[in-house]
């Protein structure tokens, strides 16, 4: 059961983000996570103003730690994530997202990041590539 509900007000955004142990960094760690079958999909970093917009336009909006910058999941590919709820850990320092993930999460063109599982042979890929990450971000080629 969901406990979001969009829009949020300014002063319950603020309170939630007062709520967060982010690191020295400035950034805290997102699990995403599918909120109908549990699915791990991704980890990802926010800052405050991630945070803010994500809980303000009920959209994942990560920091880019390569880029420097706010990264609306989807922006490019289309993949997006609505946000379906939101969890603070017991030490307030890391999140879980539940979301409602419109087709693959991974940039690898998977349904999630966490396609390799450790076996006794070694790592082995678990999942398969749904979509060709050249079509994933053919929009942002042209």
């Amino acid at each position: 059961m969901s406990g979001f509900t969009a829009p949020l007000s300014a002063a319950a955004i603020e309170e939630i983000v007062a709520a967060v142990a982010f690191g020295h960094d400035g950034l805290v760690p997102v699990v995403t996570q599918q909120h109908d079958s549990g699915e791990i999909l991704m980890l990802a970093w926010m800052n405050r103003t991630a945070l803010r917009a994500t809980l303000a336009e009920g959209i994942a909006v990560y920091w880019s730690r390569s880029r420097m910058a706010l990264w609306r999941k989807g922006e490019t590919s289309g993949q997006t994530q609505r946000l379906i709820d939101l969890l603070i850990d017991c030490d307030a320092d890391s999140l879980v997202l539940k979301v409602d993930q419109t087709g693959v999460a991974c940039h690898t063109g998977r349904r999630s990041c966490f396609f390799r599982a450790a076996r006794a042979h070694g790592i082995a890929t678990v999942a398969p590539v749904l979509v060709d990450p050249d079509t994933l971000y053919a929009r942002t080629k042209d």
